[in-house]
């Protein structure tokens, strides 16, 4: 009876351990298992841009969604086509499905504002790229080309063409900030120097508007020297209208470094200069700032992404195929 009592004592402890064992080792493989899990974690990010009609914001989003579907991740992409209203509706949308980070570029710098308090209050980062909006406070971080930079080396190199000054016409754009930025630039490089504004006016950013206004401008002024132009559409715009009227003396400057507008300097003619910007770089960076927010990293507010002159001197470095 004695032996029978110690046998069961020992197969009663043998249970008790290979129950502990069994639970640790139950514990810990669900914990791995919930570990892998979270660490698996797919995320869904939102990309809306003013317009995918632009070879740049095509460019971009291409970097962008690359990064974004190299860790397996989804890029939702919505295109406003310049409509701010559009632009707020599709942010609504993309809250709606779950983005976990939104990528965006205005159409309007301060029209844009109530698409940014309802990521606010769904509590979605916004990465802000190219094109700043107004109130800063709505977005976790903004990544874009140097602007200002960009408009200044066009001046620059005006000035350098004709330090004596002389007529010019400028085509901005007020509703995007960027191209505000470079004209600042534009006008800060060759104050002093002589020039008179005698146009400035909004072709929208967009190439068939600046032809049409170039074109009644040139009837009006014959003796211009040089147009600026916001972006290179613009500019390239304000290069047709001047071929048509056979006004192939007057200067052309743009901003985007855009193959199309390379094409132009590298031969030879009246587009002289682009101040060149990356839309790759702009992705690759925007990307970065995306997951180091969604890992609650700390992040800089502005990540500026360098800007310069390309004109026939240094524009077969860049090539005329591609983007920079």
């Amino acid at each position: 009876m004695k032996k029978a009592k110690k046998l069961l004592g020992v197969v009663m402890s043998l249970s008790l351990v290979v129950g502990l064992f069994m639970g640790c080792g139950a514990s810990s493989t669900q914990t791995s298992s919930q570990e892998s899990s979270k660490s698996d974690k797919k995320h869904k990010f939102g990309y809306t841009c003013m317009t995918m009609n632009n070879p740049f914001f095509q460019v971009l989003e291409k970097s962008i969604r690359t990064e974004v579907e190299k860790n397996g991740d989804q890029l939702i992409t919505m295109d406003p086509a310049m409509d701010v209203s559009k632009q707020i509706d599709q942010i609504n949308d993309m809250i709606t499905q779950g983005v976990d980070a939104v990528f965006l570029n205005p159409v309007d710098w301060e029209g844009i504002r109530p698409g940014l308090e309802a990521l606010k209050k769904a509590n979605i980062p916004v990465i802000n790229f190219d094109t700043e909006v107004k109130d800063m406070d709505y977005v976790t971080a903004y990544t874009g080309s140097d602007n200002k930079n960009a408009g200044k080396v066009c001046g620059e190199d005006l000035v350098k063409r004709f330090p004596n000054g002389g007529k010019i016409v400028i085509l901005d754009s007020p509703t995007m900030n960027s191209i505000n930025d470079r004209i600042a630039g534009f006008k800060g490089a060759i104050e002093g120097k002589g020039f008179t504004v005698v146009a400035e006016q909004d072709a929208k950013g967009d190439l068939q508007t600046a032809m049409k206004l170039t074109d009644d401008i040139l009837q009006a002024h014959s003796d211009i020297v040089a147009i600026m132009g916001g972006n290179d559409p613009t500019a390239l715009g304000a290069l047709a209208a001047c071929k048509s009227a056979k006004q192939t003396k007057v200067l052309i400057y743009g901003v985007d470094g855009s193959p199309d507008a390379k094409k132009e300097i590298a031969s030879g003619g009246q587009f002289v200069g682009t101040g060149a910007q990356s839309p790759k770089q702009i992705g690759v960076k925007s990307v970065e700032l995306g997951y180091k927010i969604l890992k609650k990293e700390s992040v800089e507010k502005k990540v500026p992404v360098e800007t310069f002159l390309i004109n026939k001197d240094n524009v077969s470095k860049y090539g005329t195929d591609g983007w920079q």
